[in-house]
Order: structure tokens, then sequence, then C-alpha cells
């Protein structure tokens, strides 16, 4: 039955090492791989206490972070090695201090899982979210490896729940426990038959919590805010920073607006700069200085590592991502009191909805949308109730991490 799980991940295989041809991050995925099993035995030390953390990308780590943090101060002698899918992940943390061993994950099969399992030793495992490997897995049954899915979310369109995914099942039946984000993710498992299953919520919450309270200071951030409130668009696409510029142009100046793209290079910073039009309304990050940034009412964040702390100065936050299914944090913002705004693409991500159901954000579709709503939050308290309901989601979701220690120790 692994036979079609087999052509999959080889086809996949195939189509990166083409696209690696003209591709810079396809190319990053397939040579990060070359000789990684030598990199591997010439820095691992098998002798160390190694917990192995493997995240699919960037996200998936920081979800795994604060476990992580807490493990090493519960444990000194521990060594956590993380290995990443992606290059997104292993490119932005390979120096990360928190990390003693960091790789790409060598391709999945039966030798590869033998090969490496043999050469870290690991005496734990963390799988974090969505990341199924079948011969990792099958390999660290068969070795007696507690392995764990932590912040683990399932939905009923995923494989695990069709009538052909018996091999996406068959990987469920080698995890130690499961630790899920919902409720939703702990009944769809539960009728698999599954009763090792524990619903601890997600441990980026945790994360999102600590960094709230003791953000870093932006001098020239806190310089443009003034006692102005500020929207922000939070990692934005293109329609999203549409939308807004043109709220903007149809404001009545009510609010100051910071815009933080997902995509900080020059064509496109000069694509906002187009769709915003008054030249002597906007600044750039990277031209601001404490003098000239109070003479405009538009800032445009064109460098990336700032946004998380972004928030602390904003109120509003209309986050990328959400007209294509791909949404970006939505838990940073909501972790300072930020309403949330979104796109209609957001049901893979329960956090987007469950700020939506506990009236802590709202779905935007058009320019009309965006109005309609900030003309709701100005009126009456609608503005801090809903900022409170942000907050109260965040802080009702704390804890995760120590959960997880409780249960595995």
């Amino acid at each position: 039955m692994t036979f079609f799980y087999k052509i999959s991940i080889y086809s996949y295989f195939v189509a990166v090492r083409i696209a690696s041809l003209f591709n810079k991050k396809a190319k990053l995925w397939v040579d990060g791989r070359v000789n990684i099993f030598e990199k591997i035995e010439n820095k691992v030390n098998p002798q160390d206490k190694i917990y192995w953390f493997h995240c699919a990308s960037l996200g998936e780590y920081e979800q795994g972070k604060p476990l992580i943090e807490k493990l090493k101060t519960r444990d000194k002698s521990i060594k956590v090695l993380v290995t990443f899918f992606s290059p997104s992940g292993y490119e932005n943390k390979k120096n990360d201090a928190l990390i003693d061993y960091c790789f790409y994950l060598p391709f999945d099969s039966t030798n590869n899982a033998k090969k490496l399992i043999e050469l870290i030793k690991p005496e734990k495992v963390f799988f974090i979210k969505y990341e199924f490997w079948f011969y990792y897995l099958k390999e660290l049954s068969q070795n007696k490896i507690p392995t764990y899915l932590v912040s683990g979310v399932f939905r009923k369109s995923q494989l695990f729940f069709k009538w052909y995914g018996y091999t996406h099942r068959e990987m469920l039946q080698f995890f130690t426990f499961f630790f899920v984000q919902n409720e939703r993710s702990y009944q769809l498992i539960n009728k698999l038959g599954f009763d090792n299953v524990l619903i601890t919520g997600d441990t980026r919450i945790d994360r999102v919590y600590e960094n709230s309270l003791t953000p870093k200071k932006i001098p020239l951030i806190e310089k443009f805010k003034a006692d102005k409130k500020i929207i922000v668009a939070g990692s934005s696409w293109q329609p999203e920073e549409k939308i807004l510029c043109d709220y903007i142009s149809s404001s009545d100046k009510e609010f100051k607006y910071i815009i933080a793209p997902h995509n900080v290079s020059k064509p496109h910073i000069a694509e906002i700069e187009k769709l915003l039009g008054d030249s002597t309304n906007f600044i750039k990050y990277s031209d601001a200085t404490e003098e000239n940034i109070t003479q405009h009412t538009i800032l445009i964040v064109d460098n990336i590592g700032i946004l998380a702390n972004v928030y602390q100065y904003t109120d509003i936050a209309f986050i990328g991502g959400g007209f294509k299914g791909a949404l970006h944090n939505v838990l940073e913002p909501a972790s300072f009191g930020n309403v949330v705004l979104f796109g209609k693409k957001h049901s893979k991500f329960h956090e987007a909805e469950d700020l939506l159901t506990n009236q802590a954000a709202y779905e935007v579709t058009y320019t009309d949308d965006l109005i309609a709503f900030i003309n709701h939050l100005l009126v009456d308290n609608n503005l801090s109730t809903t900022q409170n309901a942000a907050k109260e989601y965040i802080t009702n979701g704390i804890g995760a991490s120590n959960l997880i220690l409780e249960r595995i120790f």
C-alpha cells in the first residue's frame, strides 16, 4: 500500500530537481541535501542526549520553539537537533543559538531513515503540526523511540480520513502520542481508534504571549505613532495593499497607516508607492528619521525582522495571505490586542476561525468591507471591546507547552 506514497514523493523529488535549474529556493532544497549524511556524521556526537524536532518550515519551528526552550530549561544536558524540509526554515534558523544541530531532512526512504536514526540516536522525537514521513515514522516506531506530534491539526479533507488513505492512517500508528490544537482534531483522530490524544492548544500562543510581555521597542515607530491610532497591513500581498490604499484615499485621516509587505523587494515597494500616489504623504522606513517621520501619515516598512514588534504600536492589523489560502501569522497582532482582519480563504487556519468566533477578527473581501468594519469599530466602545477579545483569546490559550511537558514526563 506504500506504492503510491513512493511514487508521489519520488515525483516531488524529480520535480524539485528540475525546478532547481531555474528556481533559487528549489536549488537550496537540492544543494542542502548534498552529502547530508556526511555532514550529520561529522557534526553530531551520538553520545549526546539528543531530542530531535522536525519542522516543515519557519512557522512550524516557531511552534516548536516554546517547547524547546522549556525542555532545555528543565534538562541542560539535552541537545536539540532540528531538521527542516523547506529552505525558508533552514536558511533562517541554521545559526539559531537555541539549536545545537540543524540540517535539512534527508529524502524519506527506508535506507535514509535507518541511516539517520543510527547516526543521531534520538531519545525523543517531535514532529510539528503537519509533518508526516512514512519511513522515518516507521523506523522510529520499530526502534521504540518515543515520537510525538506537537500542535497537530486534523481536517476531514486530509488523506487520513479518505477511504484510500490507508498509508497515511498507518503513519498515525507510529506515533507515541498526539498533542492537538482543538476539539475538531481530537474528534477526527479519536474516530480512527486513537485514544492517545490530548487537546493542548497551540504552542505558538505561548510564544507570541511571551513576546508581547517584553517586546523590543522601536523608537522610530513610537515617534511615528504619536497620539494616533494605527492600521497596519502585516505581511501583506497585493490584494490587502490595494484594499488598504483604496481605504486611505477615501478616509478622513482618523488613523495613521503602516504597510509591512511580505515582499520587500524594490519593485514591490515601488508598486505600493504607485498605489498610494501622493508622494508627500508616505515615507519608507529606510529613509525615516526621528525628525522627518512625524511629517507623514503612512509608513512603508521596506525591511524584514521588525513586524512582530511593530504590532505593539498598532490597533488594527490587516494580515496578508488571506486571499490566496496562505494566511500569515494572526496570533502576533492578536497578542498585542489588535483587531485582526484577513481575506476569505482562512478555513485551514483554525486560529483565524477562533478569532472570528470570539469576535476578535473580521473577514474582508472588498474595500467596502474594510470601510464598514472600521466605521463599526469607531462607534461607542467597539474598538476597545474587540481588542480586549483578541487579548483574551491569547491569554486563555497559553499553557500548551506545559501541558505537553507534563504528559511526556
